[in-house]
């Protein structure tokens, strides 16, 4: 009854079903891996002491920036040299800028500077003049995928749409650092600009995507082998009924029943041409008469 799993289309359908399941099952724990990667994430960054009660660090020291110094305080001397605007930023719901300021550190390269965050058709204050030294928390550069990002379309002169060192090599002439800093303490008439979180450290929507994608990929997984069992039985229940000529005796009683009914409708037409020639007949003895 199973010998129809030895043909080519059934190696076929076996070969793939042995290929997909294995693959949506390795799919579905990476994506739930990924999921308990930000968890464990999450949770680290909420045993993390809070930056305000460390003392803040020399900018060598946090860098590179990673998941354990995004957001520690950060300090810097130079003296402040080109300064843009970061449009498209939202603060509590309301419209504008950043205010972005290089500053030229002792190393030979300027660190971005977010001085604080300009309402829409505001003025920018000028930097101070001369050497200083900022505090601020440390940020890692954005990317194309960053909340507030303009990515597409060329921006007026003075603006730049991405806070991060391969935007700014464009526009300035001095190395840039890989990361950026956000003020404590933003100058008169404009807002301090909070840290963000560093990227997957939190139970965001990407989070629970991954959540999701791993549902997804195990149901992919019994579909498969549901299909194939679905398959496979009626397969089974077709040969079995060829076996004991079921479907034989189906096509016989077909052919029967065709040869009864072109049988009557054969019986039928004499019958009608009989009675046509007996009325005939009377026809003729009558017009004798």
């Amino acid at each position: 009854m199973y010998r129809f799993l030895r043909t080519p289309r059934w190696w076929g359908i076996n070969i793939f079903v042995a290929l997909a399941i294995p693959f949506c099952v390795f799919m579905g724990t990476w994506q739930l891996g990924r999921f308990e990667d930000r968890v464990d994430s999450h949770q680290a960054a909420e045993r993390r002491p809070d930056p305000d009660s460390v003392k803040a660090a020399p900018l060598a020291d946090l860098l590179p920036v990673d998941k354990e110094t995004s957001g520690r305080h950060a300090t810097a001397t130079g003296r402040y040299g080109e300064q843009f605007l970061v449009p498209g930023r939202e603060l509590d719901g309301r419209a504008g800028s950043y205010v972005l300021t290089l500053l030229r550190t002792g190393d030979g390269k300027s660190l971005p500077v977010v001085r604080g965050w300009l309402p829409e058709g505001g003025r920018a204050p000028a930097p101070p003049a001369g050497e200083v030294t900022v505090v601020g928390a440390l940020q890692a550069s954005e990317h194309t995928g960053s909340a507030g990002v303009h990515a597409t379309g060329a921006l007026p002169r003075g603006q730049v749409g991405m806070i991060s060192a391969a935007s700014l090599v464009n526009v300035v002439d001095d190395d840039v650092h890989d990361a950026w800093i956000t003020l404590l303490d933003a100058p008169a008439g404009l807002t301090p600009v909070p840290a963000a979180a560093a990227e997957g450290s939190g139970l965001d929507l990407k989070a629970f995507q991954n959540l999701g994608y791993t549902g997804e990929w195990f149901v992919f997984a019994g579909f498969v082998l549901f299909m194939w069992f679905r398959l496979l039985r009626r397969e089974a229940e077709q040969a079995r009924d060829e076996a004991l000529g079921l479907a034989a005796v189906d096509g016989d009683a077909a052919v029967a029943g065709d040869a009864s009914v072109a049988g009557e409708g054969a019986v039928a037409g004499d019958d009608s041409l009989a009675r046509a020639e007996a009325v005939g007949g009377d026809g003729v003895v009558a017009g004798g008469r």
